[in-house]
């Protein structure tokens, strides 16, 4: 690249484009480079069957309203739509060992999966009178004011008991953040629930109050035609303002010259040889196999995962080494396979918009399903009476995949089994019309104990080096409403960087 470059940014997920657009829009001259062949991430699309479904994320949580803000910007906003409100159901053990293993509708007044009525009849049915018994016993139980919890699952096992922990809570822990909920930080998962515990005393007393604090209505949305939408609308946006967006372009090392008032970032990528550059003006790589050059810009943004992030922010300084010694979780290795089936039994929409798994249910592999033309009226409609389309998700924290060593035809037959098994319908192999294999891996758990202390070292990190940002799920949450506003914070210091400006508090 001969031109010259103001901000180079290493990622093309969703972090990297919301950041590039904040410092594009003010004239700054952007390049991004994704490794991967295609943009955005895990919020992805595919086309099965004729019909166009998401791959990866497919809807976006409503709180705070900056997704929204940011897709009315976008102009996307008429192609917002909420989903069906029947809610998903629970796949569990039987309460008695001889029986087999049950599906009932998630109980409805709770918190990932914590119940605020213990003692209703859909809590009941699922932890049986003697957990809604132990359950309800946290409404006696002192609250500790000094400190705080830091574990959801610990603090789920002592006020309410194991089998809320077991039959509510992890399953839900696990089909949203892929992980038990003993390892998830109750503030990241569910800001404010720490606060409301010591003002009303109990946790259910805790849940109802988050309950009536938020807004009425569904707390996801989705995009008509799909997520994958979404970083479409960004890329169109990028080229008009001529960001240059090189996929199959893999940044390699990073270097920093100059002085902390002008500082320079020479990045050394790699590109297949083969990569098509959206940038009319990049030269077109040679006959090699892969080719290696040096981007340099004034200014840097990461937005890749973070295990690639902190290989590559490591040799900067000292500030940087020691992140790597930081207690960041394993990675975990999540495989999507999505079924288009003929099944007119499934029309009756017998699970609701889908099924989340406890871990120790005897008869399924897979952790949750989601039955996506019951979910998604537009799916619904484009797919027609009788063609359905179930997700199924396999993986979960600290387990090998179980699906690492099946083919896709192994695989197919495993979800076909688990989809019976999970909707109460039998499904025969004739009913399959189409199967895809998503493989989803090395993604660093936002949500893990410990991370609002990581995550804030990394800021000190990044905050001691001139000219550089980091960004990306990994430090700002799981879910578009984290991640969106903290790209939207990065590109912004950057733009301002640039520009000579200071950002200033609303009081200053």
């Amino acid at each position: 690249m001969t031109r010259p470059i103001d901000v180079v940014v290493i990622g093309g997920g969703v972090a990297g484009l919301v950041a590039a657009r904040e410092c594009a829009q003010v004239g700054l001259a952007v390049t991004v480079i994704e490794t991967t062949d295609a943009v955005g991430g895990p919020v992805a699309g595919h086309v099965l069957d004729g019909l166009t479904l998401d791959s990866g994320a497919e809807s976006f949580a409503v709180r705070g309203g900056t997704v929204a803000s940011f897709i009315e910007d976008l102009g996307l906003t008429d192609q917002v739509v909420a989903p069906n409100v029947a809610g998903a159901w629970l796949h569990l053990p039987a309460l008695k060992q001889a029986d087999a293993a049950m599906s009932v509708p998630l109980p409805k007044a709770g918190v990932l999966g914590i119940p605020g009525s213990p003692l209703s009849d859909d809590v009941r049915r699922v932890i049986g009178w003697k957990g809604s018994l132990r359950a309800y016993a946290d409404r006696l139980m002192p609250v500790l004011t000094i400190g705080r919890e830091h574990s959801l699952g610990d603090l789920v096992k002592k006020r309410m008991g194991q089998r809320v922990l077991d039959r509510l809570v992890e399953p839900v822990a696990s089909g949203v953040y892929t992980t038990s909920a003993v390892d998830l930080e109750i503030d990241v998962v569910a800001p404010g629930l720490n606060r409301a515990l010591t003002t009303a005393g109990s946790l259910s007393g805790a849940v109802s109050a988050l309950r009536a604090g938020a807004p009425a209505g569904s707390n996801v949305g989705g995009l008509l035609g799909g997520m994958a939408s979404l970083p479409a609308a960004i890329v169109a946006a990028l080229q008009r303002h001529d960001v240059a967006i090189l996929t199959g372009t893999t940044a390699t090392a990073l270097a920093r010259s100059g002085t902390d008032d002008a500082p320079t970032w020479s990045v050394t990528v790699t590109r297949q040889a083969d990569a098509a550059p959206t940038d009319p003006a990049a030269p077109a790589d040679s006959a090699a196999e892969r080719t290696t050059s040096t981007l340099t810009a004034r200014y840097l943004i990461i937005a890749t995962q973070g295990a690639q992030a902190l290989r590559l922010v490591n040799p900067l300084g000292d500030q940087f080494d020691a992140l790597a010694e930081l207690d960041w979780p394993a990675p975990t290795a999540v495989t999507l396979t999505t079924l288009v089936l003929d099944a007119p039994a499934l029309d009756a929409h017998p699970r609701g918009t889908g099924v989340l798994v406890s871990a120790d249910a005897p008869d399924v592999t897979a952790k949750a399903l989601t039955h996506v033309t019951a979910k998604w009226a537009w799916v619904a409609e484009a797919a027609g009476p009788g063609r359905h389309v179930v997700r199924l998700s396999y993986g979960r924290a600290g387990q090998p995949n179980p699906t690492d060593d099946l083919s896709d035809k192994e695989l197919q037959a495993l979800a076909l089994h688990d989809a019976s098994a999970l909707l109460g319908v039998p499904l025969a192999a004739a009913a399959v019309r189409a199967f895809a294999r998503t493989e989803w891996r090395d993604a660093l758990s936002p949500a893990t104990l410990g991370a609002p202390e990581r995550a804030q070292q990394v800021r000190e990190a990044v905050a001691a080096t001139p000219a550089i940002e980091i960004t990306g799920a990994w430090l700002a949450g799981t879910g578009l409403a984290s991640v969106i506003p903290h790209a939207l914070e990065a590109g912004d210091r950057i733009r301002h960087a640039a520009l000579g400006l200071t950002i200033t508090g609303p009081d200053e």
